[in-house]
């Protein structure tokens, strides 16, 4: 197969993952016109029409989707093996691409990073914070950081932090025109501050459990909020009740602006974990965010 061959198929990949010229085009550093072109002559070649087209996006066709279920293992692969060239630098070095939800990139992933980057001036890391289940496979991460009951079986998951709490938290000016609730059910009746979840495009459930009883209540509420920082300063302002990690809360409800409900129906959760697809090797730059990483608990 000639280089232009591989170097079609290369593009047609990101094209299809990112189911837009522009953005393509962007991440490509090449123009629209030429990528066009580019994907014109592999479908040509291959007498196939990969790419479904229309005025606002780009979607592969069932033989594009049957293609990049092909070629996209064979170029992570080569990624990965390229990658592992830096071995024979003296340095670990290259770029590290992760996604995390919030609350691990802020407690988990900056502190470790606080211990990496000075002792390593040629490793790079981007951390994108996302909520969605992302395929860190499809979307070019090198791993993710979830929960450990997020964690897909056929990825490899590395402990990186203890058991994490919920917590359910309100201000006293809040209770002061409210009832606390007595049991998750009666959430129902609060105003709830949620989060949608970009994966399912739903509002995140709030989960309980007590003495094996478990409890998924679906609260409804005037603010959505996807990050931690609005939805803690809404609650601290009395606009509703927030579903919070229970690290994050702690001193505000020492001091007494924020009131904990339920308590005793917010158990440990499997702590954060560190996921990634499964090699035969990882690259020294990877190891050593790896190693730093891994909690022993």
């Amino acid at each position: 197969m000639p280089a232009e061959s591989y170097d079609q198929l290369a593009i047609f990949s990101v094209v299809a993952r990112e189911r837009s010229f522009t953005r393509a085009a962007a991440k490509l550093g090449m123009s629209q016109p030429a990528l066009s072109r580019t994907m014109r002559n592999l479908e040509e070649r291959l007498g196939v029409r990969l790419l479904a087209r229309t005025t606002r996006s780009v979607s592969a066709t069932e033989a594009g989707e049957r293609l990049l279920r092909v070629v996209t293992p064979r170029f992570e692969e080569i990624n990965t093996e390229l990658a592992l060239l830096s071995e024979f630098r003296d340095k670990p070095a290259g770029t590290l691409r992760i996604t995390a939800g919030e609350h691990p990139a802020i407690t988990v992933l900056q502190p470790a990073l606080a211990k990496i980057l000075p002792n390593h001036p040629d490793i790079h890391i981007e951390v994108t914070v996302d909520y969605g289940l992302t395929d860190i496979v499809a979307e070019g991460y090198d791993a993710g950081v979830r929960l450990g009951e997020q964690v897909a079986r056929d990825m490899i998951a590395v402990r990186i932090g203890p058991d994490v709490r919920m917590a359910v938290v309100g201000s006293p000016d809040y209770f002061a025109r409210h009832r606390q609730p007595k049991s998750p059910r009666d959430l129902i009746r609060h105003n709830c501050i949620t989060i949608r979840l970009p994966t399912y495009g739903g509002i995140f459930p709030w989960e309980f459990e007590k003495k094996g009883q478990e409890l998924k209540v679906r609260v409804e509420g005037q603010l959505v909020f996807n990050n931690i920082a609005m939805r803690l300063d809404a609650a601290l302002k009395g606009l509703g009740l927030a579903y919070m990690p229970e690290d994050l809360v702690q001193t505000h409800v020492k001091q007494g602006l924020l009131i904990r409900v339920l308590s005793d129906w917010c158990p440990l959760i499997p702590g954060y974990h560190l996921y990634y697809p499964s090699r035969r090797q990882s690259s020294p730059a990877f190891t050593v965010l790896r190693d730093t990483l891994h909690y022993l608990g």
